[in-house]
């Protein structure tokens, strides 16, 4: 009897332990288990929309069609205070980002992670100037901004983005000597660049004096650009450009 009762004292320690492992692993099992169905139905954190909105505008360059970035006419306000539109001349198909910026600039955008540089050339409402308005895409807002400190800040268009001419139009004449005024401006993990000049294709050094007003309409297209490009969007997290 000792014996036996010697071996039920040595196997009750075991099956208790036994016992209380397997209430133990029932409850890990069940509380992991609600933390995975809990995390299956949360809703978006804060910080994962917020992930998901700078997402969505990054990829909007690819996305979207090329008249949404670039619309039919921008507004602006002229030297005299009257608000104008610019129109659309054309947007080219081309969108490598070694050959839409001078090629001093090339390097420097491509060391930035560039993606691509969309451009549009419109014309001002008294048919006098033109501009060519350049998208240039980058990974994030960092890398943007280490692109933006290589372009001039004085106004200076060269180096910078290329003149669009289109043949057969008011445009025909733009050509990189007639590149007169230009401006940069970041807009989250884009540049929006202007180059500027007059129909007849003169180049800066053939005038005589220049006004200073002439070409400060630009700012206005540069920054419509931007502000669409930008413009915050509610997050969708079942549509297919946003990932929440």
């Amino acid at each position: 009897m000792s014996g036996g009762t010697v071996g039920e004292m040595r196997t009750w320690p075991v099956v208790a332990v036994a016992a209380a492992l397997t209430l133990i692993f029932a409850i890990v099992a069940g509380v992991a288990g609600s933390a995975a169905v809990a995390e299956l139905i949360r809703g978006p954190s804060p910080e994962e929309l917020r992930q998901a909105s700078l997402t969505e505008v990054a990829g909007r360059w690819q996305r979207w069609q090329a008249g949404r970035i670039f619309p039919a006419t921008l507004a602006y306000t002229s030297e005299q205070g009257a608000r104008e539109r610019a129109r659309r001349v054309g947007i080219s198909t081309r969108v490598d980002c070694r050959t839409a910026v001078d090629a001093t600039l090339a390097a420097s955008l491509q060391r930035s992670g560039c993606r691509a540089v969309l451009r549009a050339t419109y014309i001002d409402a008294l048919q006098g100037i033109e501009v060519t308005l350049g998208v240039a895409a980058f990974p994030d807002v960092r890398a943007a901004g280490s692109a933006r400190a290589a372009f001039p800040d004085d106004g200076r268009p060269s180096p910078g983005l290329r003149a669009l001419p289109f043949p057969g139009t008011v445009t025909d004449r733009f050509a990189q000597a007639g590149r007169q005024a230009a401006t940069v401006r970041q807009a989250g993990p884009y540049l929006v660049i202007a180059t500027a000049g007059q129909v007849d294709g003169r180049p800066a050094r053939a005038l005589e004096r220049q006004r200073p007003t002439m070409f400060s309409f630009v700012g206005d297209l540069t920054q419509d650009v931007a502000d669409v490009l930008t413009a915050q969007a509610a997050p969708v997290c079942s549509g297919a450009e946003w990932r929440c």
